[in-house]
């Protein structure tokens, strides 16, 4: 039964894309690729279509606007065409496909949605489907005591610094696209928490994972998203995704047993297992995170144990409430931008004001390790930017 609903699956998807001539029956990648690598041949067929699409934590429609979301939002506009034709023959309509584009063009920028739009196009026309007419309805109504926590967050700590940000951030973003009734609130999370792990932004997943919950998503789907992901997007992105799955999952699961409300103090053990390392894009050399941790609302602190190598640095970021380290061994060192390199010891604590560029990490010589916190401002708590130089870290 397995190996016949693979054989629909397959024959779908070359339908979909256009490429069933010249592909060998049962097959599915593209005939180059049997010629180039084989191996990720067998894995395409036999994997990730034979295995990973027919799963049941996830509808193939689900699949399919969760795979749309992750190409299009990580610029891997090649491919979309042949998966917007898949989420047709999910049941994604031609609507819905064209409010993910919209959706997706305020969390991963205009020239993605644009590049997204035109390869839509295509595999549209291919199918005869004409101009797509804007469904009406009412706008989709919000739970009003929560939007008017997050606007007043917005309007404490990004007004005052980003006036226009924190203006088109509540009129816009939340006071209107989240209102529209082209896609449902379940299906507006599933495409923002797709377009955030395929981007590596597991910094803003919590208050978004969260929010999917209320929508509708449950533990197990979400759980199957960061799967599927790590075919789509790599399995560093998925990883990283996963710590902050699991403090999410343990918050609300204590939320739900009444801790919070009944003061109880809960103690999370220390899993090895847990530990992640450091994504070669925000960090330089050798670097494990531990014992990272996310406070329950309305508390924003969030943080965890990193430990760095010799010679291991972040990249430049900021944080946009600022950020505390607690040195607790080795020999390190920290700067912002256009200041001096200090050392940093154990019993060190130091202060990084919002908004201010910086790095830190070990000394050339030595290791370095430090718990670091920072507070999430719209479930975001740092913004990553390039890699620190070798002449910057020996200055």
């Amino acid at each position: 039964m397995k190996k016949l609903a693979a054989s629909l699956v397959i024959s779908s998807l070359a339908a979909s894309t256009g490429e069933a001539q010249e592909r060998p029956a049962g097959r599915v990648a593209p005939p180059a690729v049997y010629v180039v690598a084989p191996g990720l041949g067998d894995y395409t067929d036999e994997l990730l279509f034979g295995d990973v699409w027919l799963r049941d934590e996830l509808k193939p429609r689900d699949r399919s606007v969760v795979t749309v979301s992750a190409l299009i939002a990580s610029g891997r506009i090649a491919q979309v065409g042949g998966h917007v034709g898949r989420a047709l023959d999910n049941g994604v309509t031609p609507s819905e496909i064209g409010e993910i584009i919209t959706h997706l063009a305020f969390y991963s920028g205009w020239p993605n949605a644009i590049s997204a739009v035109n390869a839509t196009k295509e595999a549209f026309d291919a199918r005869g489907i004409e101009l797509v007419a804007a469904e009406g309805g009412q706008p989709l109504e919000l739970d009003a005591a929560a939007e008017a926590a997050r606007a007043a967050s917005v309007d404490a700590s990004t007004g005052p610094v980003v006036p226009a940000l924190a203006e088109y951030t509540n009129r816009v973003l939340f006071g209107d696209l989240w209102r529209r009734p082209q896609l449902s609130a379940r299906d507006r999370s599933l495409v923002t928490i797709a377009g955030l792990i395929a981007t590596g932004k597991a910094e803003q997943l919590p208050f978004h994972l969260s929010r999917g919950m209320d929508n509708g998503l449950t533990r197990t789907e979400l759980a199957e998203v960061a799967t599927h992901l790590a075919y789509y997007t790599g399995w560093p992105n998925s990883m990283s995704a996963v710590p902050v799955l699991r403090a999410v999952f343990e918050a609300r699961e204590a939320a739900a047993a009444g801790q919070s409300q009944a003061g109880t103090v809960s103690v999370r053990k220390y899993d090895p297992k847990a530990a992640t390392i450091g994504s070669p894009e925000n960090f330089t050399g050798s670097v494990r995170v531990e014992s990272r941790f996310q406070a329950e609302g309305p508390a924003r602190a969030g943080g965890g144990t990193v430990s760095f190598e010799p010679g291991a640095r972040t990249a430049w970021h900021t944080h946009p409430l600022g950020q505390t380290l607690i040195v607790t061994a080795g020999v390190g060192q920290v700067q912002h931008w256009g200041g001096p390199v200090q050392e940093i010891r154990p019993g060190d604590v130091v202060w990084i004001p919002p908004g201010v560029k910086h790095w830190h990490g070990a000394a050339a010589t030595a290791g370095m390790t430090h718990v670091a916190i920072a507070e999430a401002l719209n479930g975001k708590a740092v913004d990553w930017m390039e890699q620190v130089t070798a002449e910057q870290y020996l200055d």
